[in-house]
């Protein structure tokens, strides 16, 4: 029985193992090795988690849900020109093909 730094579930090592899914972790201390997640991480934290008092579980949920939303769809992008993916899907699409013809 393989335990990973993250202390994965027995359940999780076997389905992976009869799948043939090899599970990667990063090294203990090094949270960089992960950087998008860690990223994600502080933003949630700081901008629901220690940002307001919950009194429900739900509540929890739905701040978090109508987050989520503003994260991955009107939030801004520096990798995107600055436009929130949104933007970006409608800017790409009404720009004409580039592909080659013969």
């Amino acid at each position: 029985m393989y335990y990973g730094p993250e202390l994965i579930s027995d359940t999780l090592a076997k389905w992976a193992n009869r799948h043939r899914v090899e599970l990667l972790f990063i090294q203990p201390g090094k949270p960089m090795q992960n950087g998008y997640i860690e990223r994600f991480n502080r933003t949630y934290r700081t901008e629901v988690l220690n940002a307001y008092v919950f009194e429900t579980l739900g509540e929890v949920r739905r701040m978090t849900a109508d987050w989520l939303i503003g994260y991955n769809e009107r939030r801004p992008h520096e990798s995107l020109g600055d436009l929130s993916p949104r933007q970006y899907l409608m800017a790409i699409s009404t720009q004409p093909s580039t592909s080659a013809r013969s």
